[in-house]
């Protein structure tokens, strides 16, 4: 029993890490690697009102400029971080109440060139403009969700309106990719990207897409920031840091098994199993036996209950990764690296923890073992 739980344990925890490796390395709707952050609070600066907007351009203008920049996009939230969920309506409806809600859509207000910056298909139809401002008709970028569960497809959706909780009526002018935007585990879930210029936020985020060395491009961005607004506190990080909480959850699963693992591990049971056999083992050794023969006796039925125990633990551990696949993102174990591993893993964990208490029990005066009751 106590194999078959190790067993489980190594099965969750590979199952656990190959997830974790997976998740740097997926693409969540937007593209992580190569982008930086830098928050951007006009209002802590004293800006205010229509100072706003112009500012934010100068800003991303100035940033975009900056040698290896490729480009710059700004929002009032961040993808996976911080989650703003607004009721949307059908175009048709007239009682706009709570229960009449077509579906609960996430919110972002975008700059143009945010969803080129993020790495974010536009699948089809156009991405904003600096046009697209609060003197233009109301538009919206939707995802795929958006458009299936409003307007039934992509292709229906682009050039339909629907309505906001106050009634004002958008219409949608792009679809882009679904992505993450809760949790990395979540099902698909309607999200909307209005234009900031027809938002007007103070706040946000600018997300920098380069390829420079990530402290020398924080630098430069900070510098370049400051002298725009030399009162504006900025604070910078590449995308995978402000990830770090989304992340939290993997780590600490990746960590508790190892945890679990470490104070459940057969060098307890083998060192238990072996000492109860000391008289024997003594025996065998009085009687002349070499020490092959001894270190077998010792051996083979550790090695018939770890192979029983890995099997069944191996079996448990499957199951188990479906209780985690709602903490890791991309947690299988159908995945040939992590059956091996742990074919691996528990065959050297084994004979090494059955190894060592079996040497050190030979080396003990098989006299002495005799005379112990």
């Amino acid at each position: 029993m106590q194999i078959a739980i190790c067993a489980m344990l190594v099965t969750s925890s590979m199952v656990a890490v190959r997830g974790l490796v997976r998740s740097l390395h997926d693409h969540f709707g937007f593209e992580p690697k190569n982008a930086m952050l830098a928050s951007a609070d006009l209002h802590m600066a004293g800006y205010s009102g229509d100072r706003v907007p112009p500012m934010q351009k100068r800003m991303i203008d100035a940033v975009a400029a900056i040698p290896g920049v490729e480009s710059v996009g700004l929002t009032d939230a961040l993808l996976l971080n911080d989650t703003n969920p607004s009721n949307v309506f059908s175009d048709r409806t007239i009682d706009l109440q709570p229960s009449n809600a077509a579906a609960s859509a996430f919110m972002y207000h975008i700059s143009p060139e945010y969803l080129h910056a993020e790495r974010t298909t536009l699948l089809s139809g156009r991405a904003f403009t600096w046009h697209d401002d609060k003197n233009s008709p109301r538009v919206a970028v939707v995802n795929r969700e958006f458009a299936r569960e409003i307007f039934g497809s992509a292709r229906k959706a682009i050039g339909s309106y629907y309505k906001m909780p106050d009634g004002t009526r958008i219409q949608v002018v792009g679809v882009a990719e679904d992505g993450k935007y809760a949790s990395l585990t979540e099902d698909p879930h309607p999200a909307m990207f209005l234009p900031i210029l027809q938002w007007p936020s103070g706040a946000g985020w600018l997300v920098v897409r380069s390829s420079r060395d990530p402290h020398q491009l924080g630098t430069a961005v900070r510098a370049t920031l400051h002298q725009l607004a030399a009162a504006l506190p900025v604070t910078i990080e590449t995308r995978y840091d402000e990830m770090v909480t989304v992340l939290f959850p993997a780590q600490m699963a990746t960590v508790s098994l190892g945890v679990m693992l470490s104070i459940t591990g057969i060098f307890g049971m083998a060192a238990y199993a072996v000492s109860k056999r000391l008289r024997e083992l003594g025996i065998r050794v009085a009687l002349g036996a070499q020490r092959k023969q001894v270190l077998q006796a010792a051996l083979g039925r550790a090695f018939k209950l770890l192979v029983s125990g890995s099997t069944a633990g191996l079996f448990l551990g499957i199951l188990a990764s479906r209780v985690l696949a709602f903490v890791v993102y991309q947690a299988t174990p159908r995945d040939p690296l992590v059956l091996a591993g742990v074919v691996l893993a528990m065959s050297l964990l084994g004979l090494l923890a059955t190894w060592i208490p079996a040497r050190r029990a030979l080396s003990v005066d098989p006299m002495i073992l005799l005379r112990e009751e």
